[in-house]
């Protein structure tokens, strides 16, 4: 009967729930390997095929240019000729990408439109990141910023080297304390900039 009780004691835990935190801890971790970059990946299949497994494996779409559809089936990903697909547009709403998945973006000649809403790992080094992509300096066009709770003036400042964006969206970014401060930078830079802010 030692021997059973024994046995049967661990089992016993298995079936309680985990501590408080346990699955957030777990998601985190799996988040993070979802955005761990594979060099040789994106030499073997090109910047805009890696970039698009990243996206999608995070949860956000992509849009192709010449397309219309929206992509968000990673095992519906189109084959072709490498090089065939580039990405022009990106959703990243409620997606789980992080810094670390940025240099994905490296590649990419072809983004006019990014939307980050609902993104908890979207944060001021996110953007800073972003806005120091030499490509994305040259393609993006468009930019939305939603409900991302990371970001504060020091991200959304850090836009300015983005010379070539045409419209900018921030709406619900309680970490904006100096809305004026910040809007005046970025117009000071970017004087060809459509700003439109929906901010307390």
């Amino acid at each position: 009967t030692m021997l059973l009780g024994k046995v049967v004691q661990p089992a016993c835990r298995l079936s309680k729930l985990p501590p408080p935190g346990a699955c957030r801890h777990f998601w985190g971790w799996l988040n993070a390997v979802f955005n761990k970059v594979d060099y040789e990946r994106i030499e073997a299949v090109g910047p805009d095929r890696a970039a698009s497994e990243w996206l999608l494996r995070c949860g956000a779409l992509v849009r192709y240019r010449g397309y219309q559809k929206w992509q968000q089936d990673y095992n519906g990903l189109p084959t072709g000729p490498l090089g065939k697909y580039k990405i022009e547009a990106i959703n990243a709403t409620e997606s789980c990408i992080m810094y670390r998945g940025f240099d994905y973006l490296d590649g990419l000649e072809h983004v006019t439109e990014i939307k980050l809403q609902k993104c908890i790992y979207i944060q001021d080094e996110c953007l800073q990141r972003l806005s120091e992509t030499k490509n994305l300096q040259k393609s993006l066009l468009q930019l939305r910023i939603i409900s991302c709770g990371n970001v504060t003036d020091k991200g959304i400042i850090a836009l300015h080297r983005l010379t070539n964006l045409e419209y900018l969206y921030l709406s619900d970014l309680p970490g904006i304390r100096e809305k004026e401060m910040t809007v005046r930078v970025l117009q000071q830079a970017l004087p060809n900039l459509e700003l439109e802010l929906d901010l307390e």
